[in-house]
């Protein structure tokens, strides 16, 4: 049944008896007079009678429906789009998914897309009120979906629409901001049948809000799936555009240090990487730092090619040990939450080293101490100890950064478990062969048919001939990052290196046959010498030749050594990035001791106004640790967890969240790209900034131009009609008339 924009004007359809009542008050004024003359007129019009009380009942009925036509023309009737609807009566239920990830704060003018995004959502929700039968509306923001703890949270959830709710709308939509998230569409869809469950007699029609970035809708086989169901049960889309046009855009996508050993007093190189996420090359890009709320000098990156990203390097210095802030800010631009990004670096006070020596002198684990920690004016922070093999089943191997096995004749079974163990947890372990070394044990301890900690199986000690004609150099490294510092034809210190002496792989040993093995140095006869192997979590770096200066002559004064021992550790003692930065969205999760920690946990956010400081009780582990998290971070910046420990010491740990830089991407698809990806799906595109039109056809179609139309028709076939039926004598009978009369 059509619904009218003013239905209590449908009393005027009273109106419609008017000309009926006019008929009966004319046929109650005539009386009957009898006339001889007049008894032969009323039998001829008794031939006539039918087709004139046709004509005359034709004539009221006509006059009944322009009155009729009025009164509807001023209430104005909506027609419905949809049969059962006419006929059931059912309410009308507008679902709006609003992206809010942060590219929906692209800027130009003095609007940006969110803004725009939200004045569709209040344009919505004043058209559904307007409306006579019974409308909802709930809304969901992309960031509010399947949320860490705490589950979707739509900000309104089949909300009767009324006038009072589209003012308390429109006060949330002004209080609402952008997140700083990468949420995505994906999300949202599910979440409408989860949410609402199936639609029964409702009509759905369901808006996504957003900017139809490419990152996300350039390959769109899965949401034309979503999208495709929900069409299938009856839901009308519309999908609504809230950008105009794609604008350069920068972004900071990493803040990261250099490979390199961490500690107090010693010098590391912090990079910064900045995305041009654009079609042009942009030059002469300053990218402002702090350190723990100091400002250092900017560094400049000269060029950043259209679409690249370009890393800087920096030094920094910490002289106390423990957990520093660096920040890292571009100068704005369209979108601004990709412009900073920060990093916690956490700097012990030393690195201890394990270095476990076959040979009671400790002749082997005494130069590669002497290479890690030289001593005097130098400092690289890090903290040698010399052990017996026996030390690795006696004491836990957790505080080492990396373990070195120098020259080992053989361990006990209870070694090789810890140094699995260690490894597989994602610790770093070298080996070092030599004249001790047995190439039985290793095969059958420590390669174990490839399932064990060490790269390759071996053959025999092998003596490398002199090259008394080619003069080649023994060693040839690639460009691993063990080696990265000496790789190239500008190193003049790697050809001096002589190897007399190593181990020879077992014959057929091929390295492309284990996808985690690969050599990184060979010898000029093509023999491997350095192979490295992942295991579980950790890595293998095994060289086939001695560390000390026996079976070559590397240690020998050759500052190669000490730079190859050095980037060695850096590399063995590199724990993952997972300290550095987290995600904005996900949880912060911690883990402490239960018997050094008290359970309660206070999380501050970089901003407390949209994340205020809460207080967390962890909860007790079966391993003896504690477990608390705070769900859903909603902003970047650093974090700040307040401890207390047993003794009642207060600690604070710090941890860094940052954006997704990839959502700074706003390379954006037109309608027709979108329609090519959405084939098969019916949907209506709309621009937010024209949305009018489509709230239009939501309110369904008004018949008020059509029955004007109708009225004009209506009024001239009346008109006709009444000519018709009323007696028009002819000039001659007129003429007659009046001559009869004189």
């Amino acid at each position: 049944m059509p619904t009218f924009v003013h239905p209590v004007l449908l009393w005027g359809l009273l109106l419609a008896g008017v000309p009926v009542l006019i008929h009966l008050i004319n046929m109650l004024r005539h009386r009957r007079v009898s006339w001889a003359a007049m008894e032969f007129l009323l039998a001829s019009q008794k031939k006539n009678r039918t087709r004139v009380l046709l004509k005359q009942l034709l004539l009221l009925l006509a006059r009944m429906a322009a009155v009729a036509a009025i009164v509807l023309l001023v209430a104005q009737p909506l027609l419905r789009n949809r049969l059962g609807h006419w006929i059931g009566g059912g309410k009308t239920h507008h679902i709006v998914l609003l992206d809010d990830s942060y590219s929906m704060s692209d800027r130009w003018g003095d609007t940006n897309a969110f803004e725009e995004a939200k004045a569709v959502v209040g344009r919505i929700a004043e058209e559904a009120a307007r409306q006579v039968q019974p409308q909802s509306l709930t809304l969901l923001r992309f960031s509010r979906v399947s949320r860490p703890s705490v589950g979707t949270q739509p900000d309104l959830l089949e909300q009767p629409v009324s006038g009072e709710m589209v003012s308390q709308l429109r006060q949330r939509l002004e209080e609402m901001e952008v997140s700083e998230t990468a949420a995505n569409p994906h999300g949202a869809l599910e979440a409408v049948r989860q949410l609402l469950g199936e639609g029964g007699r409702e009509e759905r029609i369901i808006y996504v809000v957003t900017d139809f970035r490419t990152r996300q809708w350039g390959d769109a086989t899965d949401l034309r799936a979503k999208l495709a169901a929900l069409a299938g049960e009856g839901a009308r889309l519309y999908l609504v555009d809230c950008v105009e046009g794609v604008r350069p855009n920068l972004a900071i996508s990493r803040l990261e240090p250099s490979p390199g050993t961490r500690a107090a007093g010693v010098p590391l190189f912090m990079e910064v990487t900045v995305q041009n996420y654009s079609g042009t090359a942009v030059r002469n890009v300053p990218v402002l730092l702090g350190t723990d709320g100091n400002v250092r000098p900017a560094v400049t990156i000269a060029e950043i090619p259209a679409g690249e990203g370009v890393t800087e390097r920096f030094p920094v210095q910490f002289p106390t040990a423990g957990q520093h802030r660096i920040g890292a800010r571009l100068e704005s631009d369209a979108v601004a939450a990709d412009n900073y990004r920060c990093a916690v670096v956490d700097v012990p006070l030393d690195v201890p080293v394990l270095l476990v020596d076959g040979d009671p002198a400790a002749r082997d684990a005494t130069y590669v101490a002497t290479a890690l920690a030289p001593g005097g004016p130098v400092a690289t922070g890090i903290r040698p100890r010399i052990e017996s093999p026996r030390y690795l089943s006696l004491n836990p191997l957790e505080p080492f950064r990396a373990i070195y096995l120098l020259n080992v004749e053989r361990l006990e079974n209870s070694a090789v478990e810890a140094l699995e163990r260690y490894t597989a947890a994602g610790g770093g372990v070298a080996i070092f062969l030599g004249d001790r070394s047995s190439a039985p044990f290793v095969n059958e301890k420590l390669y174990r048919d490839g399932k064990g900690l060490f790269p390759l199986p071996l053959s025999a000690p092998t003596e490398l001939p002199v090259d008394r004609l080619q003069k080649a150099p023994d060693l040839e490294v690639s460009a691993h990052p063990i080696f990265h510092v000496l790789a190239g034809q500008r190193n003049s210190f790697l050809p001096m290196v002589t190897v007399q002496r190593y181990f020879a792989a077992a014959e057929g040993w091929d390295a492309s046959r284990d996808a985690g093995t690969q050599v990184i140095a060979k010898l000029r006869n093509g023999a491997p010498l350095v192979v490295e192997r992942k295991f579980g979590q950790g890595r293998v770096v095994a060289f086939l030749t001695s560390a000390a200066p026996v079976w070559n002559n590397w240690a020998r004064g050759n500052p190669s050594y000490v730079v190859t021992m050095l980037e060695l550790e850096a590399y063995l003692g590199a724990r993952g990035k997972e300290e550095i930065s987290h995600p904005v969205g996900s949880a912060l999760d911690v883990k402490l001791k239960a018997a050094e920690y008290a359970p309660a946990i206070q999380f501050s956010s970089p901003r407390e106004d949209k994340q205020p400081a809460v207080t967390v009780d962890a909860v007790p582990t079966p391993d003896g640790m504690l477990e608390a998290s705070l769900g859903g971070t909603q902003t970047s910046g650093i974090y700040t967890l307040r401890l207390t420990r047993k003794d009642g010491a207060a600690e604070n740990r710090l941890v860094a969240f940052n954006v997704d830089p990839a959502e700074g991407d706003l390379k954006a698809l037109t309608g027709d790209e979108l329609a090519s990806r959405l084939a098969g799906v019916e949907y209506t595109f709309e621009r937010a900034q024209t949305f009018h039109s489509a709230a239009r056809e939501v309110q369904g179609y008004n018949l008020a131009e059509a029955l004007l139309y109708a009225l004009v028709a209506l009024l001239i076939g009346e008109q006709l009609l009444a000519w018709s039926a009323s007696y028009h004598p002819s000039k001659r009978q007129r003429t007659a008339a009046w001559g009869g009369a004189r």
